[in-house]
């Protein structure tokens, strides 16, 4: 174990989460989210939802200061109401962050930026539309 590091990290992630550099992404899927087969890295995070695995990634790094939405969510589909849990996402964020804006990508979009993130974390989130990409910034 290691002190100040949040338990629900697993040895796995943090290394992941050190590798990053500034710029790279990383998806946190919901529980219907193809994680395997759109991830360079998977990382299971069975049993766990996404808002208690943000925070705790948060914790650990920055989000990129230099880009607008460094915090992407999976946009709804048509006539799909929005999600209650993102309200909670941009609580958690600026309470880590500072005051961050967060950015809605069209689904086929997203796979296609989680194809390209650095890794991907499945969790078993219930909530639809729960997915959400991170920008690492820089550690000052």
């Amino acid at each position: 174990m290691l002190k100040g590091i949040p338990n629900i990290i697993s040895p796995e992630l943090l290394k992941i989460l050190a590798e990053m550099g500034h710029g790279d992404t990383i998806v946190i899927g919901d529980g219907n989210f193809p994680a395997a087969s759109n991830a360079k890295r998977l990382v299971r995070c069975d049993g766990h939802n996404v808002p208690e695995i943000l925070d705790a990634i948060l914790k650990l790094i920055p989000l990129d200061t230099y880009v607008e939405t460094p915090a992407m969510l999976m946009a709804t589909g048509e006539g799909d109401p929005t999600p209650v849990i993102w309200a909670e996402y941009q609580d958690i964020i600026n309470k880590n962050n500072g005051e961050t804006k967060m950015g809605e990508i069209e689904r086929f979009a997203f796979y296609e930026k989680a194809r390209e993130a650095y890794a991907v974390i499945a969790t078993s989130e219930s909530a639809l539309y729960a997915n959400i990409i991170l920008q690492k910034g820089v550690i000052k």
